[in-house]
């Protein structure tokens, strides 16, 4: 690939770019190989420019929000990855129940930011540790609530620069899943529709909510969360647990003794060891439950 009009786009409008950067230090799995090219883009504009640059180049281009519920190659990530800074994690109030949360912001700001308008709603995503992009692009949920019950419409550019918006059903929410699932659309924010609350109360739910997660889940080891997808009628971590799963390992990638549904990086973990800990999980799952297991960890790169 030539990198050349790639390169003097970044130079002219300002963008930072990282060559060969690796991807372990962009997980929370801490794992993943060198991206050819690791932009930062601060606004639409450069974002637009990044793009028309890699169509003309014929160079593909991924989106990292804050590195969840991914798992890269060792072997790295061919093209562009896009990291959203700057106006991107720019939050706003924009009526007495409703804000606009940017793609790049992280979920943990844009919980605190509710809570700070006094708006109930969004506590679920207290502590999930992903981006807003992530979660709109997922439908991620906890504790009973999900993207798609808060928001009313989605901003997102296309390939060829276009931006437009989506809302209602056009947004195709569904178990883990949206529109935007499986395709290079780019998502650039959402309109979240909340209620009035009361901030102590809503800080009171947060916490308890995050006690719950650090109570349970292995929050002190690199993971990139829950590993699988809930089976219909079951519980992915109940069904490892009882298979005899928890603790198993395959070199330094490690079904958490504290919670099944994780596999977490137990030191020098590659893409290769938490692949052959999936595929020995779901196998074991199978021969005793006979349940199929669906990996809900976006696995991507070379």
């Amino acid at each position: 690939m030539d990198f050349h009009l790639i390169d003097s786009t970044c130079k002219e409008c300002g963008c930072d770019l990282l060559k060969n950067e690796p991807m372990q230090y962009h997980t929370t799995f801490k794992i993943g190989g060198p991206a050819d090219r690791f932009i930062t883009v601060y606004h639409e504009q450069q974002l637009k420019k990044i793009l028309q640059a890699a169509k003309e180049s014929d160079i593909p281009f991924f989106i990292l929000g804050k590195g969840s519920n991914l798992l890269i190659s060792d072997k790295g990530i061919s093209g562009i990855v896009l990291h959203l800074d700057g106006d991107f994690k720019k939050m706003k109030w924009t009526s007495p129940t409703s804000i606009y949360i940017p793609a790049g912001a992280s979920l943990a700001a844009a919980s605190r930011f509710a809570c700070e308008q006094e708006l109930t709603g969004f506590e679920f995503a207290w502590g999930i540790p992903g981006s807003v992009g992530g979660a709109l692009y997922m439908n991620a949920g906890a504790y009973g609530g999900e993207m798609a019950h808060i928001v009313t419409s989605v901003t997102y550019i296309t390939p060829v620069g276009e931006i437009l918006t989506a809302s209602g059903d056009e947004l195709q929410f569904a178990y883990r899943k949206s529109m935007f699932t499986g395709t290079n659309l780019i998502i650039l924010g959402a309109e979240l529709n909340l209620k009035h609350g009361i901030s102590s109360e809503i800080q009171a739910l947060m916490d308890d909510l995050m006690n719950r997660r650090k109570s349970k889940q292995p929050y002190d080891m690199p993971s990139a969360g829950s590993v699988f997808k809930r089976p219909e009628g079951h519980y992915a971590s109940a069904l490892i647990e009882e298979s005899g799963l928890k603790g198993t390992a395959c070199g330094d990638a490690m079904v958490s003794p504290k919670h099944a549904g994780f596999i977490v990086n137990n030191g020098e973990a590659n893409c290769e060891d938490v692949l052959n800990l999936i595929e020995l999980v779901k196998k074991t799952v199978w021969d005793k439950k006979q349940v199929h297991l669906e990996c809900e960890v976006k696995v991507y790169g070379r």
